[in-house]
């Protein structure tokens, strides 16, 4: 019987069983198409690195002994739809079944199965055998559960995979080690350079642009750092161990004008492709981390394990349980638009200045950095969620619907109504000016509330809590904040709202 297996542009898993065995009568297509380029408006850095990573995976294939056919975004008899290049290839090499890895984007599940519906042959789906959970593990878990606790998911992924765990006990008698992730980085720590692969990228850049594909943001062609096939994934992992992993932990949170990345690996791109599986990211981390105890402490390591075996199955897992009816949700009715400074980077508030152009020049932000800026800004401005969704879609490298969605619209900006976060992640000046070293050189101040060079956090945290006071009456984990809100004197909080809805009206003055 003669197979057609389809390969997606983040099913780049060499390791899957696929591949353990040559079949003469089966042959693999990857493709780039307009269909995946234009859906959303996406980063240059970010269809470059998916592009080559696709060509590295299918000339490595090939060399493997396996048979695979290619559409390149320029080809001429690219049809450049998933459907018609599925026909295509049953046409031409008179397939008799059709075989697919589960994608992990519910649009393209949707695709697939009504593709497979079309079909007049046998078709079949597989796992893509990258993920530690199924699509419905955390369903099953949380179920007749009211509230979707992170910390308890990831407790039992700990005794379940038995990751830093002696017998039943956690290692270091300790299940989380959160509150040594938060130090400020003040420079005491050199910071080695990132793993930097200096590619030149030029053809492909400007194969997209003969494609017309329409991009945004920075690109040096001619040193393109990021890895774009498994050999260099597992060097930025070798060197994540080596380098950054002993104090990675302690300056997770933090935030440095003179560091873009600081101590953060770098391996979501080379994850979320599934260059690298997340099981061997952790195992290489833990058995590192046994071979240098003397130099790393239990905090580094288990602060880094939280973020892919916690957080990110965590993650996927509402992901599949929340769509598609997620994909819509606005609990707060926020509506505004995104600012031009967005695209452009021009603003005076230096903590966004410092992680717009970052995004923009590097298509990668830490966490900190989209979740306690950008998101915190756009929450406090009261941003539509599908702009804020787009644009983070759009912008990072290592962004795949199922998990920018849950940690934009859910995490950042609480559209969900609380399924992730049991309060708005939102905050003045100070807790910026806490984490980081922006505050210190930025046109605003950080410590005033009102007037001309006020931060804008400021009153745009005490109007978004006065805004939304009624929706979070309820929300215990709220109430300090709003007693101290009914507290304030009426004319300051009247003048903090002018301010905050100036700054709204005319944010790109900003």
């Amino acid at each position: 019987m003669t197979k057609l297996r389809l390969i997606l542009g983040d099913q780049l898993n060499l390791e899957h069983s696929w591949f353990q065995e040559n079949d003469d009568n089966t042959i693999y297509v990857l493709t780039e198409m307009r269909q995946e380029t234009d859906y959303v408006k996406h980063h240059i850095q970010k269809v470059v690195a998916f592009f080559l990573s696709m060509r590295n995976f299918h000339t490595t294939i090939q060399a493997l002994g396996h048979q695979a056919v290619y559409f390149k975004i320029t080809d001429a008899d690219n049809p450049q739809d998933l459907e018609k290049i599925i026909a295509v290839c049953i046409e031409k090499y008179k397939i008799e079944k059709f075989e697919y890895q589960l994608p992990d984007e519910y649009r393209l599940d949707q695709q697939l199965k009504t593709i497979c519906s079309n079909l007049k042959i046998e078709s079949e789906a597989f796992d893509s055998e990258h993920f530690y959970t199924t699509r419905h593990e955390l369903s099953d878990f949380f179920e007749g559960k009211k509230l979707l606790l992170m910390e308890n998911f990831y407790r039992n992924m700990r005794k379940k995979h038995h990751v830093l765990m002696n017998g039943s006990t956690p290692v270091g008698n300790q299940w989380n080690f959160d509150a040594d992730n938060r130090k400020k980085y003040k420079g005491e720590v050199p910071v080695p350079s990132e793993k930097n692969f200096h590619a030149n990228v030029s053809e492909v850049v400007s194969q997209i642009k003969e494609a017309t594909i329409v991009t945004f943001g920075n690109i040096d062609e001619h040193n393109f750092s990021w890895p774009t096939s498994r050999q260099q994934s597992l060097e930025v992992l070798d060197y994540f161990c080596t380098n950054l992993l002993k104090h990675f932990g302690d300056y997770e949170d933090a935030m440095h004008t003179d560091e873009k990345f600081l101590f953060h690996s770098r391996l979501s791109f080379a994850m979320n492709s599934k260059m690298l599986s997340p099981k061997e990211v952790i195992e290489t981390v833990i058995a590192f981390y046994h071979a240098n105890e003397t130099e790393i402490t239990l905090s580094q390591v288990e602060g880094f394990v939280r973020q892919i075996l916690g957080w990110r199955e965590y993650i996927r897992g509402i992901y599949w349980k929340e769509m598609p009816h997620y994909a819509q949700m606005n609990v707060l009715k926020n509506d505004n638009k995104l600012p031009n400074f967005f695209w452009t980077g021009k603003t005076k508030m230096n903590c966004m200045n410092h992680a717009i152009n970052q995004s923009l020049d590097e298509a990668y932000a830490h966490h900190i950095q989209r979740l306690m800026v950008i998101g915190n800004f756009t929450l406090l401005t009261q941003i539509h969620p599908d702009e804020v969704d787009a644009w983070y879609l759009g912008v990072y490298i290592d962004a795949i619907e199922w998990v920018e969605m849950p940690n934009t619209r859910g995490m950042s900006q609480y559209a969900d109504g609380g399924i992730i976060a049991t309060k708005p992640y939102v905050s003045s000046g100070s807790y910026i000016n806490k984490m980081s070293n922006n505050c210190a050189k930025c046109h605003y101040n950080v410590k005033e509330k009102f007037g001309e060079k006020a931060c804008p956090f400021n009153s745009l945290y005490w109007n978004f809590l006065d805004e939304k006071k009624e929706y979070f009456k309820g929300n215990q984990r709220m109430g300090m904040m709003l007693n101290l809100l009914n507290k304030m004197n009426p004319e300051e909080l009247y003048k903090i709202k002018v301010k905050a809805n100036a700054i709204i009206q005319d944010m790109d003055s900003y």
